[in-house]
């Protein structure tokens, strides 16, 4: 008689994970954020709708105090199904960063789009700024920034794609020396001049206390792909998959704990095979991810959102905010590359 399936309850994270990936351009992007800080109106940071937790860096509540701010969670279709624990969510979301503008956005939802611009004109026009309104966007790296300047321009004033976009982070590395209009000052939207939005690089947390923090930021994109092991990161999803979607990879195998046999089964169907016709599994395991990070495998989030979850999140930043922390995390990346580098060069 066959057994009903059991999909595990909690996930086995390691602690030898990487805890970083503060980088040189990251510490320098920050530098520069500060510099132009005088010259800023609002600032937008963007957080990932699935990490909504996760995905803040207390960083720019330091280094950016003081100034107006609109938090835009993106990426919202990749994660939102429009069921009422989406909606408690994100009430509690909007309450935690009252009195901030709060929005959810997918940058393919012009209707999305059109509410961004409809907040960012509203608060130009209470400024009545005759020369314009200068806007920052910052947030995590790769969190869909460049993909919302995109957006914003092309619905804001009908003109083509201005930042450039990836599937890795690292996409944008300095600020440009002058903003994207999105507003237009002869159209009679907002109170006189245009309005102009900078670009920034993303800026990663210093240190990453929680290892679990790290996968999820990993499977968001967040991280390079090469900095985690690609099949501990398809292990990580396939344990959330069996939360929300067994079924989701049906195509592959029947519902299963065993990444192993997933991914050899993955990568037999596409022909992902090395020398003798052996399962290339790292190469499975990074078309897996890459699937969910399309959305080919459902919707959901991974941070669970709760009034508690919220108030330890708050009480935890400061650590993750230490400056002293973000240079020994800058040394161990280093560190881990060089460590990468010799295991490569390495014979046998």
């Amino acid at each position: 008689m066959a057994t009903s399936f059991m999909a595990r309850t909690a996930f086995p994270v390691l602690d030898s994970l990487p805890r970083s990936y503060y980088l040189g351009h990251h510490a320098a992007g920050l530098q520069k954020m500060r510099t132009l800080l005088a010259q800023i109106d609002l600032i937008i940071e963007c957080r990932d709708y699935r990490v909504p937790l996760t995905s803040h860096n207390p960083l720019f509540e330091d280094s950016l105090a003081g100034k107006e701010r609109m938090i835009v969670y993106t990426k919202k279709d990749l994660g939102r199904t429009g069921n009422e624990e989406d909606i408690g969510r994100e009430a509690l979301l909007r309450q935690w960063h009252h009195p901030s503008q709060v929005l959810f956005s997918s940058h393919t939802a012009q209707k999305d789009t059109r509410s961004i611009l409809s907040h960012i004109a509203s608060s130009h026009a209470s400024r009545n700024n005759l020369t314009g309104s200068h806007l920052m966007v910052v947030g995590m790296p790769n969190i869909g920034k460049s993909s919302l300047i995109n957006a914003l321009r092309r619905v804001g004033v009908n003109k083509g794609k201005a930042a450039q976009t990836g599937d890795q982070p690292g996409v944008t590395r300095n600020i440009a020396k002058s903003g994207v209009k999105i507003i237009d000052g002869g159209t009679g939207d907002g109170g006189g001049g245009s309005v102009y939005l900078v670009d920034t690089p993303g800026v990663f947390i210093p240190y990453v206390p929680d290892a679990e923090a790290m996968l999820k930021l990993a499977l968001c994109g967040s991280v390079k792909d090469t900095i985690l092991p690609p099949t501990v990161l398809a292990d990580y999803l396939l344990y959330h998959l069996n939360q929300h979607y067994p079924k989701s990879y049906s195509d592959f195998s029947p519902p299963t704990n065993d990444i192993l046999t997933l991914l050899t089964a993955i990568a037999i169907r596409n022909g992902r095979l090395g020398k003798g016709a052996v399962p290339d599994l790292e190469a499975a395991a990074l078309w897996m991810v890459q699937r969910w990070r399309d959305g080919r495998f459902g919707a959901f989030v991974l941070d669970d959102v709760t009034e508690e979850a919220v108030a330890k999140k708050l009480s935890g930043d400061v650590g993750q905010g230490s400056l002293s922390q973000a240079r020994k995390a800058v040394k161990e990346v280093a560190r881990a590359r060089n460590r990468a580098k010799v295991k490569q060069t390495s014979p046998g």
